[in-house]
Order: C-alpha cells, then structure tokens, then sequence
C-alpha cells in the first residue's frame, strides 16, 4: 500500500519498510508516481495482491502472491522514461519521474503490531500528461482528470465540483 502527498515538486510517499517498492526506492534512488485513473480500478485491485517480494513476507504470505512482472499479468504496458530507469505505466494519465532525496522512518517498526513504515521524499524531475487533459501549456483542465481514489479500502472517482481556491489559475 501506498500513500502519498505533494507540494510543488515534492512528493512524500508513505509505504511499509518491507514492500519490494521500498527496497527498489533505496537500491535505484529513483521512481515513477503513476497517477490513476477511476477507470483503472479493476487492474489497480488485480495488482493488489501482487508482491515483487520473492520470499513474500510473513505478514503478506496468507493474502498475496508472488510476481515477478506485475505490469503484464494485469495487462499494463510499460513505457521507457525519460529521466529515470524506472517504466511508466502507459494507461495511466499523468506520470512523475522522480528521484529520491530522503528516507525517514515511521510508524511502528515491532512487526508483532504492523509492518514498519518509511515516509520517503522524492523530487519530481519529469511530467507526463495524456494530451486531453491538457488545457493550456502548463496547465491540466480539472473538470477532465478523473482521478481514482482509495478512501478505506473502496475505490471512488470524483464527485462533482464544489468550487476552486481563490489561487487556481484555471
């Protein structure tokens, strides 16, 4: 699982100390955040029980299974980037490559309790927009990026619009 927040150019991505994605982050110090589409939500719940983890860890072995390429046994395409090693995925809209400047640990680390936690920050270094949710050159139309959401453990799209901040430029 996943969980992140941005502000300007940097991303804070919260993920568990023993996700395969958190060893890759420190091996490779570099990523890809691939921003998902509502209609996506079907292969994003066929990822879900996917691990790249190869002894799968303990806390996962009851509920996931090992993968060694995820993107094609849901039916993703990956993409090269640009900056970063790491692929995109092609269905997905917007994507960011980034690369890693931090790594803090989080959260408990007694896995008796939970699997432990690292909030690491990356710096987006590239952008990646699909051309119909480009309203002008540097700015996406909001009323068309349907963005899907996870909000405990069901997946939602958007609702309609309840207004904009007084800074939008659009």
């Amino acid at each position: 699982m996943l969980a992140a927040w941005a502000l300007g150019w940097t991303l804070v991505l919260g993920l568990e100390t023993t996700a395969k994605t958190t060893a890759n982050l420190g091996r490779n110090r570099e990523c890809v955040v691939n921003l998902v589409s509502e209609e996506l939500y079907e292969k994003v719940e066929k990822l879900a029980p996917l691990t790249g983890n190869n002894p799968i860890p303990k806390h996962k072995a009851e509920k996931f299974r090992y993968e060694p390429d995820k993107f094609a046994a849901v039916g993703l395409t990956a993409l090269k980037s640009d900056v970063v090693q790491v692929p995109r995925i092609g269905e997905c809209p917007i994507q960011l490559e980034a690369i890693v400047r931090n790594f803090f640990e989080i959260g408990s680390q007694d896995e008796r309790v939970a699997a432990g936690a690292m909030a690491i920050e990356v710096q987006v270094v590239r952008v990646h927009v699909a051309k119909e949710l480009i309203l002008s050159e540097h700015y996406i139309d909001p009323s068309r990026w349907r963005p899907l959401i996870y909000n405990f453990r069901h997946y939602y799209g958007l609702g309609e619009s309840l207004g904009k901040t007084f800074r939008a430029e659009v």
